[in-house]
């Protein structure tokens, strides 16, 4: 069967849903904030006392509205931060507290907690993996980490670390794996084995090619500033797809892995393919997109301004 290739659009990126309805967060008279839409409907009333910085009249963005921080006079939750709800005011979940706020979304999914357990939702709001275990891990290359009967230990300074518990890894379907032998394909974790945990069809095999195609050139930037010399077998990344087009998100989004692919994916190498394959963007800093091309072009030229003023690099740009 014949490659398809990818045609690349420089236009700006561009939001999926032109027809959503315009929600605006607004502040009461005691600085409680809630969301209206372009009518002045209340689409959720006035009761969240938020931390981070927003203005009477900010534009909610995104899929959902999250509020981030708690309600008046609530009693806190155990690991829970902020408050999620979908556009039309309904009440989805209350995000995982991690890194000062809410949790980070990881392969399309994020943490969230109740009743003191862990799951995961996607950018819609819809639960993919129920909460049933005390803690879990961010999704990492296909697996999550998660434990049972364990608890947080306030470690050096205001650092905690989990201890105590059983301990298992799993799917994106939240289904336990167990270890396998070690072989070309698996994936570590934690010292064990796993089965590569990704499968695609004939269509979803063309967005990654052209990700294959640019696999040199993006390794060669990324690793330019690597103190160590690397072999070419350990700066070749790996291309997966972790999110697919869904209702509000035309998109397969495909993360870039280094060589120990259990690793998050490389920071800065995460990019956003139409579903109809004609627009490839990049995934910058609090989800700015740029088209493909043009982030590349910025990033050759910093990497060849970091090789002139370290001319003793060990890991040189091709020609």
């Amino acid at each position: 069967m014949k490659k398809i290739l990818l045609i690349i659009s420089l236009i700006p990126a561009f939001s999926f849903s032109q027809n959503t309805e315009v929600l605006k967060y607004f502040k009461s008279k005691d600085s409680l904030v809630g969301v209206k839409n372009k009518d002045g409907k209340i689409i959720v009333p006035a009761q969240f006392k938020i931390f981070s910085y927003i203005k009477d009249g900010d534009l909610v963005k995104g899929e959902t509205i999250y509020f981030d921080g708690p309600k008046q006079n609530e009693v806190a939750e155990k690991n829970a931060w902020g408050y999620v709800y979908n556009r039309k005011g309904n009440f989805l979940y209350r995000p995982f507290f991690y890194d000062n706020g809410a949790d980070y979304f990881s392969e399309g999914v994020r943490r969230f907690v109740k009743n003191g357990k862990v799951g995961f939702a996607d950018r819609n709001g819809t639960v993919i993996i129920k909460p049933e275990h005390d803690f879990a891990s961010p999704f990492h290359y296909g697996y999550a980490a998660y434990c049972d009967g364990c608890d947080w230990e306030k470690t050096e300074e205001e650092h905690k670390a989990i201890v105590g518990g059983t301990w298992g890894v799993m799917n994106f379907n939240g289904k336990t794996v167990q270890p396998v032998a070690k072989s070309e394909n698996t994936i570590e974790i934690n010292g064990n084995h796993y089965p590569y945990p990704f499968s695609y069809n004939e269509k979803e095999k063309n967005v990654l090619w052209f990700f294959e195609k640019q696999n040199k050139r993006l390794s060669e930037i990324y690793y330019v500033n690597h103190y160590n010399k690397l072999s070419e077998k350990e700066k070749k990344l790996f291309f997966e797809i972790v999110e697919r087009p869904k209702e509000n998100f035309p998109f397969y989004q495909v993360n870039a892995y280094d060589y120990r692919k259990a690793e998050a994916g490389l920071s800065g190498y995460k990019f956003l393919v139409s579903d109809d394959g004609k627009k490839v963007l990049t995934l910058e800093y609090d989800d700015e997109r740029v088209p493909f091309e043009k982030w590349l072009k910025e990033e050759r030229k910093n990497a060849e301004n970091f090789q002139k003023e370290h001319p003793d690099n060990p890991n040189k740009l091709g020609k």
